[in-house]
């Protein structure tokens, strides 16, 4: 590498991450050279993780290596440490510790998930953020048909055989769906589990499903899961959370299992620093993305908040703003190295939508709604044309078709090396 280069850091590989890295490897001058630091080597589609509890889907296809994806970018898998940026310098570790000094650096971390925020949080519950939570999901949910099939006691196996679900914001209800769907699907191979003991409860905090969307779409989403007996309580939040029970602030206590966590979410720690200006845990930056003080530093994403000058909010932590985000950033960057203005954040979301099981889905683009079987060929469409690369979208549409027609597949994954218990 030429000591003459001048060096570009972006902090993470999410969505805005790999978006970022993806625009600027085309427009970056060649005296530059761009670095992308992230834990891992690939960029998750969270919003398919609930189909990999179900099964509907194998997790690879939630996943896509970014070095198939980038050319120029130079990817190191590290965990960031601290970020000294009076003397613009990286720390971070992998096998070792190391440091990689920069000129401009980006934030676009994401956010990791809260387990401390409700006693007996971390220790009792199941979180949902990455393909390895996905699939401890569905494995204990494999583990309590299982348990049950074989259980005596009729009252115990109906405990094995109910879910709590905490949140039903787009999370919690597409879990929710997958989970019943699969559980419907996957019942009839265990002869001693009986449907109707099969229990979902969702526990949300507001007065309706997917506060995001209108209302309307949010009383579609509850109507279905009525009629598919999934049990929702509105207007309730978890106080304590002890093993196979959560007490509720009204002091009702919910007896399951398993105990799927939806909520909370922390920015990591290496975010918050005194040397920028921060709100929430998040980097509050100026209209351009770019952080007031800090001369060559940028943030965008879940880690930062960014406001919108179409509202004159900040912008909301999902992956339509994080795409936008990046490929505005992206032109700002070369426009300040060029020393040329740069453009403000000005975006009008397109719409939003929700997968709530059973070959269903609500959605709400450019103010029009849509439920049902329509909602669902949109829901897939828009991911699919997301995945990366064309053999991946070919093998995700395959999968979705295949499981169409075909069981579930109710295999437990082991992770367990040889030797093991």
């Amino acid at each position: 590498m030429d000591s003459q280069q001048k060096k570009l850091v972006i902090v993470g590989g999410g969505f805005a991450g790999l978006t970022l890295a993806k625009k600027l490897e085309k427009s970056m001058p060649q005296d530059w050279d761009i670095f992308l630091l992230s834990k891992t080597n690939f960029i998750t589609y969270n919003p398919l993780l609930p189909e990999v509890i179900g099964a509907s889907i194998l997790p690879g296809h939630v996943q896509a290596p970014v070095r198939l994806v980038l050319k120029r970018t130079r990817i190191r898998m590290v965990t960031v440490d601290k970020i000294d940026y009076k003397n613009k310098t990286v720390h971070y570790h992998n096998d070792r510790h190391s440091s990689l000094e920069f000129d401009q650096i980006v934030l676009a971390a994401g956010v990791q998930a809260n387990t401390h925020m409700l006693p007996g949080l971390h220790e009792h519950t199941l979180p949902l953020k990455t393909v390895g939570d996905a699939l401890r999901i569905r494995n204990q949910v494999i583990d309590r048909l299982e348990q049950a099939t074989i259980h005596p006691d009729p009252k115990r196996r109906a405990e094995l055989t109910t879910f709590v679900v905490l949140g039903g914001g787009f999370s919690g209800v597409e879990t929710a769906g997958e989970l019943e769907d699969f559980l419907r699907s996957a019942q009839r191979f265990y002869k001693n589990v009986d449907l109707e003991n099969c229990k979902i409860i969702v526990v949300h905090g507001t007065d309706r499903l997917l506060p995001e969307l209108s209302p309307r779409l949010s009383e579609v989403t509850l109507k279905n899961f009525i009629k598919r007996d999934i049990d929702v309580r509105l207007n309730e939040r978890a106080a304590l959370v002890e093993s196979e029970k959560v007490t509720l602030k009204s002091g009702e206590v919910i007896e399951g299992a398993t105990i799927i966590c939806t909520i909370g979410t922390v920015p990591h720690a290496f975010v918050e620093n005194e040397e920028l200006p921060t709100e929430r845990g998040k980097v509050v930056t100026q209209a351009d993305m770019s952080v007031e003080g800090a001369s060559g530093v940028w943030a965008m994403g879940d880690c930062a908040l960014v406001p919108n000058a179409r509202d004159g909010k900040y912008s909301p932590p999902t992956a339509q703003f994080a795409d936008r985000q990046a490929k505005v950033l992206a032109h700002n960057i070369v426009a300040a190295l060029n020393d040329k203005p740069t453009t403000v954040f000005n975006y009008k979301p397109q719409g939003m939508l929700a997968s709530i099981g059973h070959n269903k889905a609500v959605a709400e683009i450019y103010g029009i709604h849509f439920s049902g079987i329509i909602g669902f060929m949109l829901w897939r469409g828009v991911y699919l044309l997301k995945v990366p690369t064309l053999s991946r979208k070919i093998r995700l549409f395959l999968e979705w078709n295949w499981a169409m027609f075909f069981p579930p597949d109710i295999a437990h994954l082991g992770f367990k090396r040889s030797g093991e218990e």
